[in-house]
């Protein structure tokens, strides 16, 4: 249990300096505060897991730090892939999307990003991460389970907001009844801005995110190729059965 509370502080640590590090990016970048992450607080779970995964997996490899710096990217770059992919099945959108940049795969994931991750996760595993794991040490056990009980509340029911506003906006892409992308896109981005102020922070943190209209009139052709065939077939079975019935007579 004293292990479990532990590793979820260090999840929530994580998430919160990832945000940090993507809000002074955006900074630094934009000369404005930007709320990144799909999360109300101030947190972004995908740092969390993944440098979990890179303490868990490789953090004990002290002696090659090529072998972190390439694992690293491995586990970061397949966390930012499937996170991608699954994000985009869910709710019928790209959070983002690096085919403009060279070496990437399926706009999911670029080299641009692979290597500062391999350099994060030596980061972490020699500097960072010590120094949170004696941070976390030096809280009492009872406190420590208190503040993960009330973090991880507020956490699950962030998660569960989130979740209801990402899948208003899949309804609202899924059920757009325009003919091209761009109108779309114009039908998306008005629906977002008229909505509340989370839905107008989406558009904030990830301006670029592109909506998967091809997908969405693919399986809308699919469903109308389909009651077409379901047409056609009960037309020809009505008509046999009344070529029947009049032979009968």
């Amino acid at each position: 249990m004293h292990l479990i509370v532990e590793y979820f502080l260090y999840f929530i640590i994580y998430s919160f300096l990832g945000w940090l590090m993507e809000v002074t990016c955006k900074l630094i970048e934009k000369k404005r505060f930007i709320n990144r992450g799909f999360l109300v607080g101030p947190i972004c779970p995908i740092y969390g897991y993944g440098v979990l995964l890179i303490v868990l997996l490789i953090g004990n490899i002290k002696g090659d730090i090529l072998s972190i710096f390439l694992k690293s990217i491995l586990v970061c770059s397949v966390i930012e892939y499937l996170t991608s992919f699954f994000m985009e099945k869910i709710f019928k959108a790209r959070w983002w999307d690096y085919s403009n940049k060279k070496f990437n795969l399926n706009g999911r994931i670029c080299l641009e990003t692979m290597i500062p991750f391999g350099i994060l996760g030596c980061t972490v595993v020699y500097i960072i991460h010590p120094i949170i794991v004696n941070f976390v040490a030096r809280i009492s056990y009872n406190y420590k389970i208190i503040l993960a009980l009330v973090i991880f509340l507020i956490y699950v029911l962030d998660n569960l907001f989130t979740f209801i506003i990402l899948n208003k906006l899949g309804n609202c892409i899924k059920f757009s009844n325009k003919d091209n992308t761009e109108a779309i896109k114009k039908s998306i981005n008005k629906w977002l801005t008229v909505n509340s102020i989370f839905y107008r922070r989406i558009i904030n943190a990830y301006p670029n995110f592109v909506i998967n209209i091809k997908k969405i009139n693919e399986k809308v052709k699919k469903n109308q190729d389909k009651w077409k065939a379901q047409e056609k077939k009960f037309r020809e079975k009505y008509k046999i059965k009344i070529k029947e019935y009049k032979k009968k007579k």
